[in-house]
C-alpha cells in the first residue's frame, strides 16, 4: 500500500517542483531511477557527487565510474587534503549528483550539510545537478521537511559517519554546535531557474 501511495502521489509532487522551475521527473524503481539519470547526462561530461547513500543504493555512482565520463571521484583520495581537492573541483564540474535530505509536497527541497560542498554545488558552480530523491523524503509542508531533514536525517547519517556529536549517540537532535556538527548549513531549495536541477522522484524507500 506504501508503493501504491506513492505512486499516486509522486507525479504531483514532481509537477509541484516543475511549477517551481525544477527539471523533474517521477520513476517508480531504482532501475528507472538510474536509466533516467543516465538518460539525462551528455556522454563524455566531467561528473562528481556528494555524499549520498542514495546514488548507491540505485547503482548509479558505479553506472557513471563504468561510464563514457570524466569522473571527479572524492572516494579515491589517498589524503584528507587530496579528498577535499576533489570536492572542489567537483564545483565546476558537468553535472552534479545527489539526493535531498526532505522534499515538501508543494515542491521545495530542504538539504543540511556539514561542510558545505554539497550545498554549495546545489547552489551554484556545477552546470546542471541530478537530484535523486525517494518518496520516503516526502513530507506534508515545509515546515515537516525542515524537520525531517534535521532530526531525523541529520542524526542518522551523523551516526553513519560516527561522528562525535550528540545526535550520533542519542538519536535526537540537541541543536549542537560540536566541531563536527553535520547542521553547518541548511538550504531551501524554493525555486530555481532554465533547468540546472533536475530531480527524479523515485517510488520506493531510499537513503535516510
Amino acid at each position: 500500500m506504501i508503493k501504491k501511495r506513492y505512486d499516486k502521489a509522486g507525479p504531483a509532487v514532481a509537477e509541484a517542483m516543475k511549477k517551481r522551475g525544477f527539471d523533474a521527473y517521477y520513476v517508480s524503481t531504482a532501475e528507472e531511477a538510474r536509466a533516467k539519470a543516465l538518460e539525462l547526462i551528455p556522454e563524455g561530461s566531467t561528473v562528481s557527487w556528494g555524499g549520498s547513500v542514495t546514488i548507491d543504493q540505485i547503482g548509479l555512482k558505479q553506472a557513471v565510474i563504468e561510464g563514457g565520463y570524466e569522473v571527479i571521484n572524492r572516494d579515491e583520495a589517498k589524503t584528507p587534503e587530496e579528498r577535499t581537492e576533489f570536492m572542489r573541483k567537483g564545483l565546476t564540474c558537468d553535472v552534479f549528483l545527489m539526493s535531498a535530505n526532505a522534499v515538501s509536497e508543494d515542491g521545495q527541497m530542504v538539504n543540511i550539510d556539514g561542510n558545505g560542498n554539497r550545498v554549495a554545488a546545489l547552489c551554484f558552480g556545477p552546470k546542471e545537478v541530478i537530484v535523486i530523491a525517494g518518496m520516503n523524503k516526502v513530507a506534508g509542508s515545509l515546515e515537516e521537511a525542515y524537520v525531517r531533514a534535521r532530526r531525523f536525517a541529520a542524526p542518522v547519517n551523523a551516526q553513519r559517519f560516527d561522528f562525535e556529536t550528540p545526535c550520533s549517540k542519542t538519536g535526537m537532535c540537541a541543536d549542537c554546535l560540536s566541531p563536527q556538527c553535520i547542521c553547518s548549513q541548511m538550504v531551501v531549495t524554493r525555486r530555481t531557474s532554465s533547468g540546472r536541477i533536475k530531480v527524479i522522484l523515485v517510488g520506493d524507500d531510499l537513503g535516510f
